[in-house]
This record gives structure tokens, C-alpha cells and sequence, in this order.
């Protein structure tokens, strides 16, 4: 956040029993994505990418990635709701972070839902700078691309993040000046389908530990070398956490949170109930699981 955001707020602001209420359920939704959601997706990737070749398969690859896209978005938006929740206790409204990324239907649409704070500082401070869109065309692919590549090298000084960052431009390029207008008249389950599946893949060059991993990841996941569809493994995953993954794709939508505050603005005790079950789950859940720090923390 910059400072001019806050700043009238740390001379004036005001604080209520309504908005420490407010800001408690805001913090125990963030902790219940972090701690119930997160966290669990996070072990099924993390178990997945240890697993030995004789024991992968195309699907099981296709699991483990859609595991890692739920749990960084639930990791770094829960963060960003515990600490909108607490600064909301404390008489602080601070900015929106993750506005339902996954509902997109463009990538430049998801770039406006993810990770508003450091989109807005990139831009405000790099992209204007250097001209924004307000140059000719070949300057404006120029700017797109610094800026997309070191967006990648902020995340980590590693070929892998370098080439998420470039993987993004490029995308973006295109989707500006070749193909984004016939998008548009595709229907939209097609619009969507195309954004998630570009997201993903980015994904997977974000959390490879190199270029070489990122590359047989994406190999094995369309087929390269002979690794089977499906096997035994992959059925045992599907199996015990098929749930876990519709649940946290469900959730990673809109409407059960308006479902939410609906029912909660018929019978206020729906909230109270919801919300201490998700603290005692995720307390208890802290108290006996092993340490799990934050993704959002190595940024």
C-alpha cells in the first residue's frame, strides 16, 4: 500500500463495535481459506511433486496443478483478508487485493482481479514512466514486455520467474493487438476456459524450482514421454481429495459469499455459527498440523 492511501486514516479515522465485527469476520474468513483451504492444497501439491516418476501420470500432474492454483490464490487472498479484516478492527479501510481472479475471461482481466496492490504499484511507477499505451505500437509492446519481465524477476531472481513474467507479456501482446477482439465474440464458458487454462500453466513455471523442472511438469501434463493418462495413484488422489477441490473451486467464485451475507442478513446467528465453527476448525487445526508459513511471505 502507499502511503497516500492511508494517510488521512492515521490522523482520522474512526473506530466501532460494528467495524471490529465487520474486520472479525473479515480475519477469520482470510484464516479459514489460509489455514482450511490453503494449507490442505498445499499438501496435496507438495505430495505430488514428490512423487517418483514410476508413480506419475498425465492426470495426477493435471491434479497437482490445479491444487497449487487454488491454494496460491487462497494463500495470498487470505492473507490479504486478515489484514483488511484486522486493519478494519483498528478503524483502517485499506484497498481490495484479490477481486475473484478466477472468474475471468481475459488475461488482462485477471490481472485486474489479482494482486491489485503490486499491479497498481507496477503500473504507477514503471508502466506510466515509461509511457503506458499513450506511444506507438512497437514502444507499447516494448513497455508491456519491461515490465512483465521484471514483474517476474520481483518474484525471484531465478530463470523460472523470469520467463512467468515474459510468459505474461507476450499473452498480454497478443491479446491486445492479435487475437483479443475475436475472443470477445467466442461464448464465454469458451472465454474462460481459455483464461484458466493460460493461468495454470502459468502456475506451473512459478512453482518449478528451475526452467528444466517447469518444462517436464508442463511435458508429462500434455503427454510427452511415456507416462500413462492415469494409474492407481491418480485414482487414490481423485479419491481422497475430490471434495477438497470442488469445494475450494466453488469457493473460489462469488456467489457463496453472497449466499452468505444473504442468509446472514435474514438470521444473524447464521453468521455467528459459521464463523466460530471456521475459528475452532482452523485453531485446532493450527494447534496439531505442522508449521505452515504463508506462500504470500517469500514475496
Amino acid at each position: 500500500m502507499k502511503y497516500r492511501d492511508v494517510a488521512e486514516q492515521l490522523e482520522n479515522r474512526t473506530t466501532s463495535l460494528d467495524k471490529f465485527g465487520d474486520g472479525t469476520v473479515r480475519f477469520i474468513y482470510g484464516l479459514g481459506k489460509k489455514v482450511l483451504l490453503a494449507n490442505n492444497l498445499g499438501a496435496l501439491h507438495t505430495a505430488i511433486l514428490a512423487l517418483p516418476d514410476s508413480q506419475v501420470s498425465m492426470v495426477t500432474y493435471w491434479i497437482g496443478m490445479i491444487a497449487y492454483t487454488l491454494q496460491i490464490y487462497f494463500d495470498f487472498s487470505g492473507y490479504s483478508d486478515m489484514a483488511i479484516g484486522l486493519g478494519r478492527m483498528f478503524g483502517f479501510e485499506f484497498m481490495e487485493n484479490f477481486n475473484y481472479p478466477y472468474i475471468s475471461k481475459t488475461i488482462t482481466e485477471f490481472w485486474r482481479r489479482w494482486h491489485i496492490s503490486l499491479s497498481t504499484w507496477f503500473r504507477e511507477y514503471l508502466y506510466f514512466p515509461l509511457g503506458g499505451n499513450r506511444v506507438k505500437v512497437p514502444r507499447h509492446i516494448l513497455n508491456l514486455m519491461i515490465v512483465w519481465s521484471l514483474t517476474g524477476l520481483w518474484h525471484g531472481a531465478s530463470w523460472n520467474f523470469v520467463m512467468w513474467g515474459t510468459y505474461y507479456g507476450v499473452l498480454l501482446v497478443l491479446e491486445k493487438y492479435i487475437y483479443g477482439k475475436y475472443l470477445e465474440l467466442a461464448p464465454q464458458w469458451v472465454q474462460h476456459v481459455y483464461a484458466m487454462l493460460i493461468v495454470m500453466i502459468g502456475w506451473v513455471f512459478f512453482f518449478s524450482s528451475s526452467l528444466t523442472a517447469a518444462n517436464h511438469y508442463l511435458g508429462v501434463m500434455f503427454g510427452a514421454g511415456s507416462f500413462p493418462f492415469a494409474n492407481m495413484t491418480t485414482l487414490y488422489l481423485l479419491r481422497t481429495n475430490l471434495l477438497l477441490l470442488l469445494l475450494s473451486a466453488v469457493i473460489s467464485t462469488p456467489e457463496p459469499l453472497k449466499q452468505f451475507e444473504y442468509l446472514s442478513k435474514k438470521n444473524p446467528l447464521i453468521s455467528i455459527v459459521v464463523m466460530l465453527t471456521i475459528f475452532i476448525l482452523s485453531t485446532a487445526y493450527l494447534i496439531y498440523s505442522s508449521y505452515n508459513p504463508f506462500l504470500y511471505f517469500r514475496f
